[in-house]
């Protein structure tokens, strides 16, 4: 994934949804608050900006979290 100036591809931005999308629905239902849906989409983008490594990791900690829901 690569940012220019702030500026995502479309492609990066349908990964990024998906990401959200899928940390989400990974919460148990009482924790879909709007308050922890901007605080995952703010910790999405930090990880985006911060480059293929911090996204990675980020998808991977997804990952755990729905295998454990």
């Amino acid at each position: 994934m690569q940012r220019h100036s702030g500026v995502y591809d479309p492609e990066d931005l349908s990964l990024l949804g998906t990401i959200f999308d899928e940390a989400i629905a990974a919460l148990p239902a009482s924790m879909r608050t709007p308050e922890n849906r901007t605080a995952i989409a703010q910790l999405i983008l930090q990880r985006a900006a911060s480059g293929e490594a911090g996204l990675g990791s980020l998808m991977n900690l997804m990952g755990a979290i729905a295998s454990a829901a």
